[in-house]
């Protein structure tokens, strides 16, 4: 029997999407390992929270109230997350791939003797788990041979979880060593925009080396972004040459998308780019080479100078609007 303890990310006092799809996959790891799924919540001021997060059909929260905890610092929460995975029994912790959980959980497979797989998607009966390979053009099957199992599911691969049942609330003391901490949180610098959030957003427009710059993404991207209620993104090309800043990067080295409509504005297709947004439900394409590879995977394409189709799109969604 393997209890499963999932990592909750939270930030301004609410849960993102990423720590619902976690919970979906810790129930459904738990399910297929023949144990229980249990959450950590870590963080100050959060016993609040942990009343929302027993409602998710999982069997434990274990809460971790602490002041050494109150910013998401990756060695105090690698120690407080492997404390509590000793201390209850535990032999697979998860998390969401997400910045802090790719910071976060390799330290505490360290700490726990674990082996690890990140990016996970599917998880399998005998325990192994799914995860894609060479920009998602193959699926690896893999086994562990650790006792303890350390595990980071993609963003997309699984529906966020919905309320169920109440969870059991358990308060837990900690023993961290202050003098084993070594990094120090100074400040948080938040990008602020009125925009959905790009990884969780229903519909994300994004841009290419196609727009040839910054001052375009501006006057001509924006306006269909903004007009559509969508999040903003960008190809590695985009980014690299300077048209915007890098946290609007889609792909197998930026963020991980799967809106319900993907519109790829100027973007070639290159395969790093494919491996960051294909799961999207619904994709358009609009690109004036009509060999690139972007339109062997989108729904619909079109084949145009975008300089003209992006403001006439703008304009017809407007339309729509009134």
């Amino acid at each position: 029997m393997s209890n499963v303890l999932v990592f909750a990310e939270h930030a301004h006092g609410k849960f993102p999407k990423t720590t619902l799809v976690a919970l979906t996959a810790g129930r459904e790891a738990a399910a297929k390992m023949g144990g229980e799924c249990h959450v950590a919540l870590l963080g100050k001021g959060v016993e609040a929270l942990a009343g929302e997060l027993a409602e998710y059909g999982v069997k434990k929260v274990y809460v971790a109230d602490d002041a050494a905890l109150e910013h998401c610092v990756p060695d105090a929460y690698a120690m407080a997350l492997s404390q509590i995975a000793k201390d209850k029994g535990a032999s697979v912790v998860l998390g969401t791939a997400t910045a802090a959980g790719k910071d976060l959980l390799p330290r505490v497979a360290v700490r726990l003797d674990a082996g690890m797989a990140s990016d996970v998607v599917g998880i399998n009966d005998d325990g192994s788990v799914l995860r894609p390979m060479y920009a998602g053009n193959a699926i690896a099957t893999v086994k562990f041979e650790s006792a303890n199992k350390v595990i980071s599911v993609r963003a997309t691969a699984f529906d966020a979880a919905k309320k169920e049942g109440k969870g059991e609330i358990e308060k837990v003391s900690l023993n961290l060593d202050a003098a084993a901490l070594k990094i120090k949180f100074l400040k948080f610098n938040e990008t602020k925009s009125d925009r959905p959030v790009l990884t969780e957003a229903r519909v994300v427009v994004s841009g290419g080396r196609g727009l040839k710059s910054g001052e375009n993404f501006t006057t001509v991207l924006e306006p269909l972004v903004d007009a559509m209620g969508a999040a903003m993104g960008a190809s590695r090309a985009a980014v690299d040459a300077g048209f915007v800043p890098n946290d609007l990067q889609v792909g197998q080295t930026g963020k991980v998308v799967a809106p319900e409509l993907y519109i790829a504005v100027g973007i070639s297709g290159a395969i790093q780019h494919l491996a960051g947004m294909k799961d999207s439900k619904v994709i358009v394409a609009i690109n004036k080479d009509a060999e690139a590879p972007i339109f062997q995977v989108s729904d619909y394409g079109l084949v145009a100078d975008l300089f003209k189709a992006v403001p006439e799109m703008k304009e017809e969604v407007e339309k729509l609007k009134h």
